[in-house]
């Protein structure tokens, strides 16, 4: 695995590397159903830019947790989804995203994305 330690003091050390840093695990919330293309992420989230997508997707594709899939036409079309690795954070992206929402919820917290997108 890319970029990760031999020995961590703490399993959530590990955690962190894996998926640590603002977009990761929206970037995993966003292929738990379903495969996308780099534009349709892009538009999911409009305040990363080109180039922090194309690291995250790239350090998430080289520590096993998403499949990047190119097909070879003119243009390029690249398709991003999830590892069987990926595929079972599910229920983790889950229960996060409720603790989330309940946290927003008793703190009067605005949460502007579509709550039904992943359910």
């Amino acid at each position: 695995m890319a970029n990760l330690q031999k020995n961590y003091r703490c399993a959530l050390e590990l955690t962190i590397d894996l998926i640590g840093g603002k977009w990761k695990l929206i970037i995993l919330w966003h292929l738990v159903n379903e495969t996308k293309r780099f534009s349709e992420l892009s538009r999911l989230m409009p305040d990363i830019t080109q180039k922090m997508l194309t690291t995250q997707l790239r350090e998430l594709e080289e520590k096993g947790l998403i499949n990047r899939k190119v097909y070879p036409q003119v243009p390029p079309k690249v398709e991003y989804s999830l590892t069987e690795r990926g595929e079972t954070f599910k229920k983790i992206l889950d229960d996060i995203y409720e603790w989330s929402s309940l946290y927003a919820k008793d703190n009067n917290i605005n949460i502007l994305c579509d709550s039904e997108e992943n359910e």
